[in-house]
């Protein structure tokens, strides 16, 4: 595995461009596709681009809220003094990747959001203490460990969204509870084998100790807070407003739970994390500035989702999704289907690097597919939650935040991260293989 990891990473330093420009390269990649596969003309593949640029706005906000408040949750005080107590346990460089892997996977299954910005806290507090751990390497397998438990995140987006009322397949299948998704047998079974499998790959993979590469450079540390001196800074870090608007948001937070049940969607785990947030940080400035620092980690979805979301418009428009699709689906029985839909989601995962954004294409698609078979929706749910979490370890999309908090670049992680994906395929490829022999 060391090996493997190095062969990777010597790939990755000669070839592999910036995020940004995978992007664009991915784009015309699936233009060209759009062109020679899916026969359409030049011109109607720039007009699908355009217009997929902008269809999913709302979407790229909900996710640049995740992250946003992923970001000031974990850099909340009482978190950040928990995250640094962890960080004292590691004497040992297998002792820091475990610490590091098992606080980032259950902060993953809270938000992956959260799992994301707050595993990297985490890796750099142990790097600081632990000079006989690789950097590279806990960064890696910090964001690792967030994907790995990721099928059972309380935020992960396809099972939330099919979750949500008006969801666009609500007429064909309703709306499928958490319990047939993220709390099923196959997502706890997939996250914790998953976990086991990629922690046992890193413990191999990790560098001799004249290898080692420890934390090198500064990292800015928060500066102390000023007191506030005039009648309007006090207002604005007042205790007292930032506790009323905690309440009235615990209240609403109630009323949603009352009138819905336990009905987790994206929206109102948005608002749960905003108003936890501002209440651990005890005043609107200070979460305020918390959100203005975490905004950049955001930077790469903003300026990258819009050509992600263009790529959707021209495998949607194209009909490139409905090919895969229905290719999958024809050499497929209702034994291997759930397997080949977990494949195909790898597939379209590396140019739509969204579980939400990737479920609108290609869930009706595969939704279709299955009425003349006896296979639950919420197999294809999971399956293409699953399939789109195994390829974000190649897809450099969503670990732009973690690289930016680290200040490493892409090359330093991704032979790491390769190695475990390939962990994860054998795993949850099995898994889905014998889904319908286990009635799941």
């Amino acid at each position: 595995m060391k090996s493997l990891s190095r062969s990777l990473n010597i790939l990755v330093e000669k070839y592999l461009p910036s995020a940004f420009l995978f992007a664009l390269i991915l784009t015309i990649i699936a233009a060209a596709m759009g062109v020679f596969l899916g026969g359409s003309s030049p011109l109607e593949v720039a007009d699908m681009w355009y217009a997929g640029f902008w269809k999913f706005l709302e979407f790229g906000m909900q996710m640049v809220v995740v992250l946003v408040t992923g970001y000031a949750l974990a850099k909340a005080p009482l978190v950040n003094r928990l995250l640094a107590r962890f960080a004292t346990i590691p004497k040992t460089q297998l002792t820091a990747l475990t610490v590091v892997m098992i606080v980032s996977g259950v902060l993953g299954i809270i938000s992956w959001g959260l799992g994301f910005v707050g595993g990297t806290i985490i890796a750099i507090e142990v790097a600081k203490r632990t000079r006989e751990a690789d950097f590279r390497l806990l960064v890696a397998s910090s964001y690792s460990a967030v994907i790995a438990t990721q099928p059972m995140s309380l935020a992960l987006t396809a099972p939330l969204l099919v979750n949500t009322p008006g969801h666009p397949l609500e007429e064909k299948i309703g709306l499928i509870p958490v319990t047939e998704t993220i709390f099923s047998p196959t997502m706890l079974l997939v996250s914790i084998l998953g976990f086991i499998g990629i922690y046992a790959g890193f413990a191999f993979m990790a560098p001799k100790p004249d290898e080692v590469v420890p934390l090198s450079g500064e990292i800015s540390e928060p500066a102390e807070e000023a007191k506030p001196q005039t009648v309007a800074e006090k207002i604005d870090n007042s205790i007292i407003v930032n506790t009323i608007v905690v309440i009235f948001g615990i209240i609403a937070i109630s009323l949603y739970f009352i009138a819905n049940g336990f009905n987790l969607e994206l929206n109102i785990m948005n608002f749960i994390f905003l108003m936890v947030g501002i209440g651990l940080h005890g005043s609107p400035a200070k979460y305020a500035k918390c959100i203005t620092e975490g905004i950049p980690a955001a930077s790469g979805i903003v300026l990258q989702f819009p050509f992600y979301a263009g790529i959707i418009g021209i495998m949607a428009g194209s009909g490139l999704i409905v090919m895969i699709g229905q290719w999958f689906a024809s050499i497929s029985t209702e034994a291997t289907f759930p397997l080949f839909t977990y494949i195909a989601a790898m597939i379209v995962n590396v140019f739509v690097p969204s579980a939400g954004g990737q479920w609108q294409v290609q869930g009706p698609v595969m939704i279709e597919a299955i009425q003349n078979m006896n296979i639950n929706p919420a197999t294809i749910v999971n399956a293409v939650s699953v399939g789109d979490m195994t390829t974000n370890l190649l897809q450099p999309f969503f670990v732009l935040p973690t690289l930016g908090l680290a200040k490493l670049g892409l090359k330093d992680i991704w032979g790491y991260c390769m190695t475990a994906m390939l962990i994860l395929m054998v795993i949850s490829g099995t898994i889905f293989l014998l889904v319908p022999v286990l009635g799941w």
